[in-house]
């Protein structure tokens, strides 16, 4: 996976009426910290930071955060938090955790599928049940994707989480063997469509008695 630059900034004010005016020349506040370091009050640039989130998602982002204060100095990190603000969506504070590159993280990688099944050539659907995994790795170890081929699968065939293997020390820590994936048939599709719609006359049926109660 690839390290993302971002530049951040020392800072010493803080408070609401600091950050008000961060975000008046297109700055956020932030804050850096880790198992093994004080907090860092910083400040990054909010639209380098919404062109990274516009292309990432915060899960799997991995930054090589350029601290400026006098000198530079550079530390691997990842987005802990993000704070949002509920009606303009602006954002409003960002936290960093300092990362080891010798100590396994969690992040979350997309889920990908190679080749055509066969049970979809005879007629069955390929249910994707989970569209990202928690992996547990080394920051330089995290995969892109985790690729799975379902060309042999036929109809009603799955994919539990035990059934995949990773290069490396790549684990996925799961105490419950949940479906990754699926291939559907054709009639358990046509059955909960048939389900939907026997449903149907029995709502109007009881909007229908409602009506009739209260207008008697």
């Amino acid at each position: 996976m690839e390290f993302i630059e971002l530049t951040a900034t020392t800072r010493k004010t803080k408070g609401k009426n600091a950050a008000y005016v961060l975000r008046q020349v297109s700055r956020m506040p932030a804050v850096l910290y880790g198992p093994e370091i004080e907090p860092i009050a910083l400040s990054v640039d909010i639209k380098d930071l919404g062109q990274i989130l516009k292309k990432n998602k915060i899960g799997q982002i991995i930054l090589n955060l350029k601290i400026i204060n006098g000198q530079t100095t550079t530390r691997s990190a990842m987005i802990k938090e993000l704070q949002i603000h509920p009606i303009s969506q602006d954002y409003l504070h960002v936290d960093f955790y300092e990362i080891d590159m010798d100590r396994k993280i969690s992040v979350k990688v997309p889920v990908v599928t190679r080749g055509k099944p066969i049970g979809v050539e005879m007629g069955g659907t390929l249910q994707l049940i989970r569209r990202e995994l928690d992996v547990f790795c080394l920051p330089n170890e995290i995969p892109e994707a985790i690729e799975l081929d379902v060309t042999a699968l036929s109809i009603g065939d799955a994919i539990h989480v035990k059934d995949i293997s990773l290069p490396g020390d790549i684990e996925i820590p799961s105490e419950i063997n949940f479906t990754v994936l699926t291939i559907s048939s054709p009639k358990a599709e046509a059955a909960e469509g048939e389900e939907e719609a026997e449903e149907l006359p029995g709502e109007e049926e009881a909007k229908t008695d409602s009506a009739e109660d209260e207008s008697a």
